[in-house]
């Protein structure tokens, strides 16, 4: 059996399936950003959710033939990727399990662990790829200087625009009445307050006011409209420059899929796709499973097990039951 684990700035699906393709359990917990949360937190985030993912199974830790935790930051900290590694320690074998960044729980689902690219657009962005056992990412350097074309990074640029709009830098379009109405703000000067205040900064909660720009680009606010075509514009330079780490020849068409919330923003999905096709360089894939199955997959490919086309066969038609308990 194979434990897989997807975590993200806002929340951490958990998985559990067997050699045959059959979803044993699923759990769905908060974020695991070590970086807002703490080490402390995430650790005891990850031993409780295992503990519940495996008591709701029947099936004990020593069953799991490896597990593969992708969490959010992994890499980005020598220091915090030693502690990350030790997390599991508590339940699995050493040899038995891995820890790495979340990014490739995306690229794993979105291809079926195959060679090619994904992006992940959440809470924040990062692009990766692998090309015959050569792995390479792009992005991801933080809310603070990179993420661009993430939730966090839209809004913002939302936030942005308002705040010009407010001082009269910008026309006001439908996002000034928007935002006013949906964060409850009498004075304008009061979005202050609602993002340093209520929200402390908090760069997952920040990155929940995107679907705000996404909305006002629906209703016509041609500013709010440039904000997700940028977005996608970002996402597509991520494919392009991982691309050239990885080595694939300038002639040769590379599968590109990605997974996240900031791609089911059509508008940005349509940007980032038109991109792609005007390099000519790109075959766009629908992802095939979702990151938390991918994480599974990548958990099987570790183990040296990897899923025989019948178990595919099987998660595939469990997808939307995964989808609809761990959203």
């Amino acid at each position: 059996m194979f434990v897989g684990v997807d975590g993200g700035g806002s929340k951490t699906a958990f998985i559990l399936v067997d050699r045959d393709g059959n979803v044993r359990g699923t759990h769905l917990a908060g974020g695991s950003y070590y970086v807002s949360i703490g080490m402390q937190a995430l650790g005891a985030l990850i031993s409780t959710s295992l503990e519940a993912l495996l008591d709701r199974a029947g099936v004990a830790a020593s069953d799991v033939t490896y597990a593969f935790l992708g969490l959010p930051a992994y890499g980005e900290d020598s220091d915090a990727a030693s502690q990350m590694d030790q997390i599991p320690a508590k339940f699995f074998a050493r040899g038995a399990y891995s820890c790495g960044n979340d990014m490739i729980c995306g690229w794993a689902g979105s291809l079926a662990c195959r060679d090619g690219i994904s992006v992940v657009a959440g809470t924040g962005s990062i692009a990766y790829g692998e090309r015959l056992g050569a792995r390479a990412r792009c992005g991801g350097w933080g809310e603070i200087f990179s993420d661009e074309g993430s939730a966090h990074w839209i809004a913002c640029r939302g936030l942005d625009l308002f705040a010009r709009m407010s001082d009269g830098r910008a026309t006001r379009g439908p996002l000034y009445q928007l935002m006013r109405e949906r964060l409850g703000i009498l004075e304008d000067l009061d979005l202050c307050r609602h993002v340093y205040v209520a929200l402390r900064g908090d760069r997952a909660l920040i990155a929940q006011m995107c679907p705000l720009v996404v909305e006002a680009a629906s209703l016509g606010d041609e500013a709010a409209a440039v904000i997700l075509e940028q977005a996608g514009a970002e996402l597509a330079l991520l494919v392009d420059a991982t691309r050239s780490r990885l080595g694939f020849a300038a002639d040769e068409v590379v599968d590109v899929s990605h997974s996240g919330g900031v791609f089911g923003a059509t508008a940005v999905r349509q940007a980032f796709g038109s991109a792609l096709a005007g390099r000519g360089l790109y075959r766009l894939c629908e992802p095939e499973f979702p990151p938390v199955i991918g994480a599974a997959l990548y958990a099987a490919c570790r183990s040296g097990q990897s899923f025989s086309d019948s178990a595919l066969a099987r998660l595939r038609a469990s997808r939307q039951h995964v989808l609809g308990a761990l959203g």
